[in-house]
């Protein structure tokens, strides 16, 4: 779901006019009612679809990590026979685009809420790891490791990605985040 537009339902479409707008604005303190208004609907309708604020924004980041894994799946299709190094990298130059970042920090601000207890926020942790884990493990699994081993590849690789994420939020230090990012590549996954 790219646009509002080519969404189908009311409800994708709100979806969708959600998720551009939390890209071009962040989400901040931006209550229910401004949200609606700024989405051209009433709040009532996106409390009918999506039953709270919190209950969207989560909505948002399933979405989000829906479509970074479906460009995960376009990136190995499209780079078929590839080096995994280079797949790797593709992947993060893609969800190191600053264009992603409020969604990323609505992610960052959602899950730390989740893991202090917030009910509001903890259905997000429902899936938060394995949803990445599953896929990542299949790729290694293909490229010839153990399945023991692809899995626990899959969990480091999910848990650098998102680390080095936070960092880059929190520093903008986008040279040092990338030199690390490489330096995992390489650790990980080492030319010939």
């Amino acid at each position: 779901m790219s646009s509002p537009e080519e969404a189908t339902s009311p409800r994708d479409r709100l979806l969708a006019g959600a998720i551009a707008h939390v890209s071009r604005h962040g989400v901040g303190e931006i209550s229910l009612r401004r949200l609606a208004a700024a989405l051209g609907t009433s709040h009532r309708m996106l409390l009918y679809h999506f039953g709270s604020r919190e209950g969207l924004l989560i909505e948002v980041i399933r979405t989000v990590e829906e479509q970074q894994r479906a460009a995960l799946a376009q990136i190995l299709e499209e780079e078929a026979g590839a080096a995994p190094q280079e797949v790797m990298r593709r992947m993060w130059a893609r969800v190191a685009d600053p264009a992603l970042w409020p969604n990323e920090r609505l992610f960052f601000e959602i899950y730390a809420q989740a893991l202090q207890g917030s009910p509001h926020a903890a259905p997000l942790l429902d899936g938060i790891v394995d949803l990445w884990v599953e896929p990542l493990t299949r790729i290694g699994v293909a490229q010839g490791q153990p399945k023991a081993q692809a899995r626990a590849e899959a969990r480091l690789g999910v848990a650098v990605t998102r680390g080095l994420l936070l960092d880059l939020l929190a520093t903008g230090n986008r040279e040092a985040v990338d030199e690390a990012m490489e330096r995992y590549i390489e650790a990980i996954a080492p030319d010939g």
